[in-house]
């Protein structure tokens, strides 16, 4: 088990649900800011549970930031956790949001799980994560719900309003695909049952290098390459 399954096992915490290879997905992308001063921001806290988590994992170390629709929610505030009580689909309130709070490491979607929560919590925040950071949203499997907006291969779900990232990342190879935000600050899109975690980064145009001496002829190129020892 890593350190986020011992707690949810082990340790005393207010309730908390969440699907059990989450954990795993956590402790992958999590790890990397372990012993440093951050800035957390979760969207949907329900019974508190999961704030308890971020703190323990990352040693107190963590400025929390959390919203939930729920006004009962501002008693989970403490000296490093600050709460906001509003809508996630209220584009006013995620704009305000943005002047209270400074920019995030880690941005975690774990709320109403709507295609128009998500896909304006997406639009609004994402430029908050700061250049290195992670941006994650839960519970995709929504997409496939006609209860929460979604259907296979609805266009209005996040997972085809996503899909469109995987586009935008390879708009330096065609002209047809039109260069966004994505293009210029995503590094990775990775894709599990029922989570994306984007890896935010500066991008700049890629370009290909070759190294090594040439040794053999490529017969579909028709130029010399480089043949690796084994």
């Amino acid at each position: 088990m890593n350190d986020l399954e011992k707690f949810f096992i082990e340790k005393e915490h207010r309730l908390m649900h969440k699907w059990s290879h989450y954990f795993e997905i956590y402790d992958r992308h999590f790890q990397q800011y372990r012993g440093r001063e951050i800035n957390l921001l979760e969207i949907g806290i329900s019974h508190g549970g999961s704030l308890e988590m971020w703190d323990y994992y990352f040693e107190g170390k963590t400025n929390i930031f959390a919203v939930d629709i729920n006004p009962e929610c501002k008693k989970f505030e403490t000296e490093n956790t600050k709460v906001f009580i509003g809508s996630q689909q209220d584009a006013a309130f995620l704009n305000q949001l943005k002047k209270d709070i400074p920019p995030i490491d880690i941005l975690i979607d774990d709320g109403g799980h709507t295609m128009k929560q998500q896909i304006t919590t997406f639009n609004i925040l994402y430029d908050h994560v700061k250049d290195g950071g992670l941006y994650l949203c839960e519970d995709l499997h929504t997409s496939y719900w006609k209860d929460y907006g979604g259907g296979y291969k609805k266009q209005k779900s996040f997972i085809e309003f996503s899909k469109n990232f995987i586009d935008n990342l390879h708009a330096w190879h065609s002209k047809k695909i039109k260069h966004n935000e994505v293009t210029d600050s995503v590094f990775a899109l990775h894709y599990y049952d029922s989570v994306l975690v984007i890896e935010k980064r500066k991008i700049t145009k890629p370009h290909d290098v070759k190294s090594g001496h040439p040794s053999i002829i490529d017969p579909y190129a028709n130029e010399l390459i480089t043949k690796k020892s084994i």
